[in-house]
This record gives structure tokens, sequence and C-alpha cells, in this order.
């Protein structure tokens, strides 16, 4: 009996002086405008990213990652909510820029992320999270900002999607100081988030780092300019080509030194948040994600001043198009004690899925109310699984790199695109075509009806919004 006592009290004093598992940290780095080809592990050789590639070594690479939208404000709408685009509502960039002398009027839809909306830092703030957010924000103005969505700080984020000063301070920006003359904004975002690091007392934390880099304006990093000019000098056989997509022209080979410049202050001020975070002893136990809003900015109509400063190869189009050039993204995800190196997933994942991972790598149940789109997909941080057979997007409205109002669903290696202008349909299979160039839609027109019958299902299921017939128009 004695006996009998003494181990029921050791077992009760076991659990009562044990401790509570520590809560994970996230570090959510999201790059604007970054295309797949960008990076060197993804297979620039004229840009240059070290520290990425390095942090490539050390994460999963999931190749076959999309954006939720091909332009930026859906796609962080849908990061944030867990939410497809159509049902939220937000389906073109804040404020969009819907012309009135084409054959459609794009579809009308919402200039703010709602504030009924429950978001990721909302749901991680009430459950004990720090929130600090710093960069683009681009789903609102006054009333509808970070910090009336759960960040607790917000460093730069406001309705603008550009930073409307530039790069260097004077930013213009009312949610940022200006720094030193010549200041480098994404250096002083940056630090900005690790002065956080130090701020936040042994609390689990979210640190979302939304850089406006590599978004136009497309400005010179003056200290790696030199560089770069000179790498594009010594490339003598260089021919700069250029390929018609629609209205616009698609950019055939990365040559622009200023872009490259950026990419590699970018990469520097990444290395330094890492090391940051292992200085302090805060990353082995952080998520971290990096990846984009949306594809590179490699097509563009001629009405623009400025061209089109990147390519995607062998992707076909860019921001904009429903092609893989618009919606494939760069991403790395390294999880919190994660010791793997060289994983890369082929499992297609989407933007809105980031919701339910974070919650559920926080042990935190989501309410079923929410009805979110998302799928968790941390069952990929330790196997491959096929978790998903489709995908879609929505994009009823024009857009300055030439696309037309439209949608598109990929389906196993399958992908339809609808045009809504011509009343036509493309179908391709990614397996052999990443790059989209063989339309099947004749020669397999049973898989054709298939796909487009399926997105419109999808697009009825989230009430989504659609284009209307432009009666002024010739």
């Amino acid at each position: 009996m004695i006996k009998k006592l003494f181990a029921v009290t050791l077992v009760w004093l076991f659990f009562s002086c044990k401790e509570e598992p520590v809560k994970q940290n996230f570090v959510f780095i999201l790059v604007d405008d970054l295309g797949w080809t960008d990076l060197g592990y993804s297979g620039s050789t004229f840009y240059e990213t070290p520290n990425i590639d390095a942090f490539s070594k050390k994460s999963i690479n999931f190749t076959n990652a999309y954006a939720s939208a091909s332009i930026c404000s859906p796609s962080r709408a849908a990061i944030l909510t867990g939410k497809h685009p159509a049902k939220l509502n937000i389906t073109d960039w804040l404020p969009g820029d819907d012309p009135k002398d084409r054959p459609l009027i794009g579809a009308i839809d919402l200039n703010q992320l709602p504030l009924s909306e429950p978001t990721l830092p909302e749901i991680l703030k009430d459950n004990g999270y720090k929130t600090f957010f710093a960069g683009k924000w681009h789903l609102g103005d006054q009333g509808f900002l970070p910090t009336d969505h759960g960040f607790q700080t917000n460093i730069g984020g406001y309705k603008k999607g550009q930073p409307p000063g530039g790069y260097y301070s004077p930013y213009k920006n009312p949610y940022l100081k200006d720094g030193k003359k010549g200041e480098y904004l994404t250096d002083r975002l940056t630090q900005e988030s690790i002065n956080f690091l130090d701020t936040i007392s042994n609390k689990p934390f979210l640190l979302f780092l939304s850089y406006y880099t590599v978004h136009t304006p497309i400005q010179a990093n003056t200290a790696y300019i030199d560089k770069f000019e000179t790498k594009l000098k010594n490339l003598d056989s260089l021919k700069v080509s250029h390929k018609k997509e629609g209205t616009a022209t698609t950019k055939m080979q990365q040559t622009n030194p200023d872009y490259a410049s950026m990419l590699f202050a970018l990469d520097k001020n990444i290395g330094n948040l890492i090391e940051k975070l292992k200085k302090e002893g805060l990353y082995n136990n952080t998520t971290i994600i990096f990846t984009s809003d949306n594809g590179g900015l490699s097509t563009l109509e001629p009405r623009y001043s400025f061209k089109a400063p990147t390519s995607v190869r062998p992707l076909r189009a860019g921001k904009g198009w429903l092609y893989e050039g618009g919606i494939r993204v760069p991403l790395l995800v390294k999880p919190s004690n994660f010791s793997l190196e060289n994983i890369i997933s082929e499992v297609p994942v989407v933007g809105h899925d980031f919701f339910p991972t974070l919650l559920s790598q926080a042990n935190i149940k989501i309410n079923d109310s929410l009805k979110i789109d998302g799928i968790d997909i941390s069952k990929l941080f330790v196997n491959d699984e096929i978790l998903r057979n489709e995908i879609y997007w929505h994009y009823p409205h024009y857009h300055g790199s030439g696309w037309t109002p439209g949608a598109a669903i990929r389906q196993g290696h399958w992908k339809l695109i609808e045009f809504y202008e011509t009343k036509t349909v493309e179908l391709y299979n990614l397996a052999n075509d990443v790059s989209e160039t063989n339309n099947l839609a004749n020669e397999f027109p049973q898989k054709a009806k298939a796909l487009q019958a399926r997105l419109h299902e999808l697009q009825k299921n989230h009430n989504a919004n659609t284009t209307t017939t432009n009666p002024m128009a010739n």
C-alpha cells in the first residue's frame, strides 16, 4: 500500500511540476512581386541570393506553390483569413483600375478587408501571441489597417501598394517615420523587425515582414548596383528578347541590374534577420515562411513608361496573368525544430493554406463556423502526400499586364484557363508542359468541358462576382 501511494505521489508531482509546453513562434516573410525563378536556388544565374539559397537547404522547398491570386491584395487577404479571394469578394488590387472602354466591365469588389473577417494575427493575439507587422499592407486605409486586424504594431503598412516616396528616405508614408536621408526602405523594415525581437519578453510571437520590394518603382540599391552593372557588361553574348502576350510583351531574360541590386539587398536583410533569430536562441522554435504574393512582373502593356523588370522563364507570362508565371511563386518553409536538409515537395499548395497551417502549428482549433478554404499542410512537413486535387483562381478584371477577365483551375496535372472576352478556354498538361505552350482543348474536349464545369461550380459555391457587358464599348 505504501509503495502504491508513493508511486501515485511521484506521478502527481511529475505532472504538477511539468512546465507548459513552449509555444512556437512564427516569422512570415512576404516579398512583393517576387518571381518563381528570381532566386539563385530556383534557377537564376544573373541575380544573386546567397542567404536565401542557404536557407532553402535548411527548409522545405515547395516547387508547386501558388499565390491565391495573380495580383497582390487578394493574395494578402487570403493569407490572413484562409479564405479564397472570390469568397471574400476581394478580387483585384485595391482600388483597381477597371477601364470603361473595353468589351467587359470588371466585377465590383470590396476596397478593404472587412473587420468582420477573423484574421490570423487576431486569433494568435487572443491566444497570447505578440503580433507585429512591417511593410506593405494594401488591404485598406484608416479603420482597416494592420492594427485594426489583430497586429499590435504596424510599421509602414497602409493603403498604398508601392512605396510612395520610393525606396529611400524620406518615405512619404504616414505610418513610417523618415530615417536619415538616403536610408534604404528594405534595410529599415528589417531593422524594425529585429528591434521587435528585443521586446518579446519570452512571449510567443508572429512577426509578419511584408517587404515592399521588389515592386515598382525599380530603384537601384546604390551599395550594390555597380556589382550587377559590371556583371551585365560581362555577358557579351546576351541578346535581350521579348515575346508577345496578348496586347502586352513578356521579358524573356533576367538582365536588369537595378532589379538585381534590389534582390541582393533583400537577401542581405533576410540573412540579418535569420542571424538575429539564431543569436537570440529563437531560430529552432520558430516556423519561418518565405514566399511571394504573386508572380514576377515580366509582362506589361506598351502604355507604361517603364519596361517589365524581370523574367520568370520557363513559365509563361507573369504578374496579372493566370498562366503559371502570374501565380506560381517561391515558397520555403522551415518548421520549428526542423533538422532535415534539401527537402523538396512537389505537392501543390496555395496561399490560403497558411492560415490553418500556422494555427495548427500553434495548437489552436479553428472554429468550424469560419468555413475557410485553406488546408492544413503541416502533414507535408514530415511526409509528402496529396492533400487536395484542385486549386482555382478568379480574376474578373483587366490588368496592365495585358490580362483580360477570366479564371483558371488546376486539377492534378491538368489546367484550364477561361477567357471571358473571347468566350474561349485553353487546356494544358503541366506534367510535360509547364510553359503552357501546347493548348490541348481541341484534342481533349471532354476534359476541357469537365474542368470548365467544375470551375463554374466552385465559383458558384463561393458566390463569386463577375463581369458585365459594357454597353458603351465599340
